[in-house]
């Protein structure tokens, strides 16, 4: 390690404390005490670090991402600078999970290839709230204007696209394009899964992804109309800045990782940190993440959104995810001892 390299790492002891908000309690814990922390591939957490820790504008973040671009012992690099911290806001932690979705689709109408996936038009940057999802997918503005990006052959996947943020779209001859967040109508969010239970059609538990498609297309009228009660509309992007083998972008514009990338609420837990995950529940995991990624539903201290991959199976089983368990941030020495609430005995 050179002496520049050390002297940055030095500084992180000049960090100040910084004010706890009143309900949160930050408490520094041992690497003994993150359960099956020694059987975890730390490597791929590296890796997985190393996408997004050149994006910090920090000096204790900078110095440990030039320690990590040299290719350290994984486990020694994080068990040597940072230490757990558990943050709590008082509310119990929520694991689930969330994916990118794979359409068939086409750069032309024409068959099977029937419904438009949209790019924002000009007026709805401007006009709040714009029209609505039923007014857009029904009425004469956005035909043949050249707003098309591709069109798919399934209006629920296409749904179900929008609510995700992005996704990609395989064309007839193999090739795959990806599309990304482009704007909204600026209409509010509604749940056509709350409104199935509000039906009295399904008890709360009851309802997924796969039980509101299923649903849908057994029952095409009703169905539809029951997508029109959500009047939020997303437009979409073309991104070709990111290769179709990589993962999708992140809220830190980086390819987010299968498996270890995991959405946070920003406001407890740094963007780019490592987090480590233990969410129980069928399925346990065990396992450190990087906190890349946000979303509107990702609110509170112990809440995070795990990515699963890209397709119908990652879809499956981020759809069934809802469990309990602990999320841990790893920060450097300094700042984690300097935002504890609870001295480390």
């Amino acid at each position: 390690m050179t002496r520049a390299l050390w002297a940055a790492l030095c500084l992180m002891l000049c960090a100040g404390p910084s004010v706890a908000e009143p309900d949160v309690t930050r408490t520094v814990l041992d690497f003994s005490d993150l359960e099956n922390w020694d059987q975890d591939e730390h490597g791929a957490a590296l890796d997985a670090f190393l996408v997004t820790c050149r994006d910090f504008d920090d000096l204790d973040w900078d110095a440990l991402c030039a320690l990590a671009q040299q290719k350290p012992n994984a486990r020694e690099f994080f068990e040597l600078f940072f230490r757990p911290v558990l943050i709590e806001d008082g509310k119990p932690a929520l694991f689930t999970g969330y994916f990118e979705p794979e359409l068939d689709g086409s750069l032309s109408p024409g068959g099977r290839y029937r419904y438009p996936i949209y790019r924002q038009p000009d007026v709805a940057k401007y006009a709040r709230p714009w029209l609505t999802r039923k007014q857009i997918e029904t009425g004469e503005y956005m035909k043949g204007k050249g707003f098309e990006i591709a069109w798919v052959d399934d209006p629920v996947e296409l749904f179900f696209l929008q609510i995700q943020g992005s996704g990609r779209i395989r064309l007839p001859n193999g090739s795959v394009i990806r599309v990304g967040y482009g704007g909204s109508n600026g209409h509010p969010y509604r749940s056509v899964g709350v409104e199935l239970v509000r039906r009295g059609i399904y008890k709360a538990h009851q309802v997924s992804a796969d039980v509101i498609k299923n649903w849908v297309r057994r029952n095409p009228v009703v169905g539809q109309e029951l997508l029109w009660h959500n009047p939020s509309y997303v437009f979409f992007r073309r991104v070709t800045s990111v290769p179709a083998d990589r993962g999708p972008l992140g809220a830190m514009n980086r390819s987010v990782t299968e498996g270890r990338t995991v959405a946070v609420d920003p406001a407890y837990v740094p963007l780019g940190a490592p987090v480590w995950v233990e969410k129980d529940g069928e399925n346990p995991i065990r396992r450190l993440m990087m906190a890349q990624d946000t979303g509107s539903a990702i609110k509170g201290a112990q809440r995070a959104d795990i990515f699963f991959g890209t397709g119908d199976a990652a879809g499956r089983e981020a759809g069934k995810l809802k469990d309990p368990g602990r999320m841990v941030v790893l920060l450097p020495i300094q700042r984690a001892y300097a935002m504890a609430t609870e001295p480390d005995l």
